[in-house]
């Protein structure tokens, strides 16, 4: 048997969850889904400039899972782009912070004014 899977911490959630053409059809074949914590990723290590061990550090999860789930990110942004698919970002395996933490190196999560709650399984419901 598997072992769990470990939560991801995430400060905030997007503010939309949906990108891509205008005009594209909206059937299954046309999405890729990104995942909470593959966005996470992404939104730390590109924009905020953190090292994949900082982002490691403020996920609370091994340098070499967020290498794995960064490089999954990566793929399907570029699979959305090139390929013209609209990206959905919903699901994962992820606890929003609840924004107490003093050691939060995103800068504070009241800073990005974040949802507060806690994700009990991969549908994305609170």
């Amino acid at each position: 048997m598997p072992r769990p899977r470990k939560w991801r911490k995430v400060c905030c959630l997007p503010e939309s969850n949906r990108f891509g053409p205008l005009n594209n059809q909206l059937n299954q074949e046309h999405f890729v889904v990104m995942t909470v914590d593959e966005y996470e990723t992404i939104r730390l290590i590109d924009l905020e400039g953190f090292t994949q061990e900082e982002c490691a550090d403020q996920m609370k999860i091994a340098r070499t899972t967020v290498q794995r789930i960064y490089n999954d990110a990566r793929r399907k942004l570029a699979e959305s782009l090139v390929n013209g698919k609209v990206l959905r970002i919903e699901g994962g395996d992820y606890q929003l912070c609840d924004g107490l933490e003093k050691s939060c190196g995103c800068g504070g999560c009241l800073k990005h004014k974040c949802n507060r709650g806690f994700v009990q399984n991969d549908k994305g419901g609170e």
